[in-house]
């Protein structure tokens, strides 16, 4: 089984969608994900994903840091900004360490529904990523 870990700055945001994503695609494979500072769960993503029938108003931001103590393994890691792809712990075991550029949306501006907008284009931009993951492993 293929083990992917999508990491970020604070897990609030891209690595979170990255993750669900996979999860929903996904038939045999599992993705979970992770911060270099864990910080608060983004709104706009969180009703970005609503409006694609993904509920993550439920989850916890995490501590790539941790999961490394943990003992956690996988096969995957990618980073989905370019700051996490310098920080993140080297996890032993890894076949793959992939690096994904997203715009930031805890630095989008602007009213609900311009900050919704531009939150919908990298989400879907994750989602297409995640998809041809999906197909390159085989799922």
């Amino acid at each position: 089984m293929i083990k992917v870990l999508f990491v970020c700055i604070h897990n609030s945001a891209r690595s979170q969608m990255a993750e669900a994503f996979f999860n929903h695609h996904a038939t045999i494979s599992h993705a979970a994900s992770a911060g270099i500072s864990p910080g608060k769960l983004n709104p706009y993503v969180v009703e970005a994903m609503q409006e694609r029938g993904i509920d993550i108003s439920n989850n916890q931001t995490k501590s790539v840091f941790n999961l490394y103590k943990e003992g956690n393994t996988y096969s995957h890691i990618i980073a989905v900004c370019d700051e996490a792809s310098q920080k993140c712990p080297i996890f032993p075991g890894v076949h793959k360490r992939l690096a994904w550029s997203f715009s930031d949306p805890s630095e989008l501006q602007g009213s609900h529904e311009e900050i919704m907008h531009e939150v919908r284009i990298i989400r879907d931009a994750i989602e297409t990523k995640v998809l041809e993951l999906l197909h390159e492993i085989g799922e």
